[in-house]
């Protein structure tokens, strides 16, 4: 019995170290790569890049019907998998903006499966073994933080060509591990439209919604945008998979100790905390730092993503009702990770192609502002609500 659980969990956390290895492997770089190699400007890379928040937010629940239909998550999960690696290759061979376009759109939604099935998957094992959920998500920062290191290493040798081999064919051995993996995924049911309504009858989780979308919206597009930036200040592509590694590394430990921290400060201290570290880093970087400075400033993102998602999750799971508490996951993720990071992507490009990418960090960090005013106004809502409450009893 042992053994099986030891191989059930090493193939949980290998899948999420290669999983993610895969993606750092290839996005940070993507950009970079349609700039110099394909000859694209500031508007076309911000569209191309933002496809895939955007495509996340129709397909990832689609995605959880055939899951659920299907009732063979390790099969769609090794499928999605196979599938995204011959797309992801794919893209190396056009160097057509149109054809581009159509192809990330395709490979956008199968690429949409991988978090959220091999999440359902791990969510049920993590409550049938009493074990922490981000002792194995924290595998996948790490896995980031890593490719992204080697890839700027081996760009910077070979061209960034080479990110798309990395890509897939890590994300083919990942599939070995979804063999071990347990054969249930998580199932949440609920009633969308009335989840729905429900909802958005709750001032609180609307402030808090426009908060997820301000704060991580310019998060999720830095990841496309970072290399750009570092290569401005002066940095090389080597240069890109060292900060990338500091600042995805740092999330790690800050993943790990969520938990701890969210219960010793507060929920709404930490989100206003971790919103304020991203606002400052992203204003300060319009003021044009050298290398080694941005390099040094990296590691506070472990303080902002590494802090904020946890707490963000914490939010939902305490201040929605149990029986929507399934479509408020949804709508958190669709906002903040959808819209958020499309709007930031699309938009950002945009800046970046009228102005510089410096400007496109003050966009980030004046966005980055506005979420921690909402964050505030979130808190204050929830202190009245609170009083409420204490004169009802």
């Amino acid at each position: 019995m042992n053994k099986t659980f030891d191989q059930t969990s090493m193939s949980l956390k290998g899948f999420y170290l290669l999983c993610f290895f895969s993606l750092g492997s290839l996005f940070p770089l993507l950009g970079v790569y349609f700039k110099e190699e394909v000859g694209l400007n500031g508007t076309e890379i911000g569209t191309l890049m933002s496809i895939s928040p955007v495509v996340m937010i129709f397909a990832q629940p689609l995605w959880g019907m055939i899951t659920d239909f299907s009732r063979r998550p390790r099969s769609v999960l090794g499928f999605s998998l196979l599938l995204t690696a011959g797309l992801g290759y794919s893209i190396l061979l056009l160097d057509s903006y149109i054809w581009l376009l159509f192809l990330l759109i395709l490979f956008s939604f199968i690429h949409s499966a991988l978090v959220p099935v091999s999440d359902s998957i791990l969510l049920n094992y993590v409550q049938k073994e009493n074990k922490q959920y981000g002792n194995y998500r924290l595998f996948g920062a790490v896995g980031f933080a890593i490719a992204v290191y080697i890839a700027g290493k081996l760009a910077e040798t070979y061209g960034t060509q080479v990110i798309f081999y990395m890509f897939s064919s890590v994300l083919i051995v990942c599939i070995l591990f979804v063999f071990n993996m347990p054969k249930e995924n998580q199932t949440l049911k609920t009633d969308l439209k009335k989840g729905i309504d429900k909802l958005i009858k709750m001032p609180s989780f609307m402030v808090f919604l426009v908060a997820t979308f301000l704060v991580f919206g310019p998060i999720f597009a830095n990841n496309f945008y970072f290399g750009f930036y570092i290569q401005e200040t002066g940095g090389t592509l080597a240069g890109v998979g060292l900060a990338f590694l500091l600042a995805a590394g740092s999330e790690a430990p800050f993943m790990k100790f969520a938990g701890l921290t969210i219960k010793r400060w507060g929920m709404m201290p930490i989100m206003m905390f971790a919103a304020t570290v991203s606002a400052v880093r992203w204003t300060f970087y319009f003021f044009e730092p050298t290398f080694p400075v941005v390099l040094a400033t990296t590691i506070v993102q472990g303080f902002s993503v590494g802090l904020f998602i946890p707490a963000a999750m914490d939010y939902v799971r305490v201040y929605t009702p149990s029986e929507v508490r399934a479509t408020a996951v949804s709508l958190y993720t669709a906002v903040g990770n959808g819209l958020g990071s499309w709007f930031c992507t699309f938009v950002g490009g945009v800046i970046f192609d009228k102005f510089t990418i410096f400007y496109t960090y003050l966009f980030f960090g004046v966005l980055s502002f506005g979420g921690l005013i909402m964050v505030i106004i979130l808190s204050k809502m929830r202190i009245k609500e609170q009083i409420l409450v204490h004169r009802s009893i």
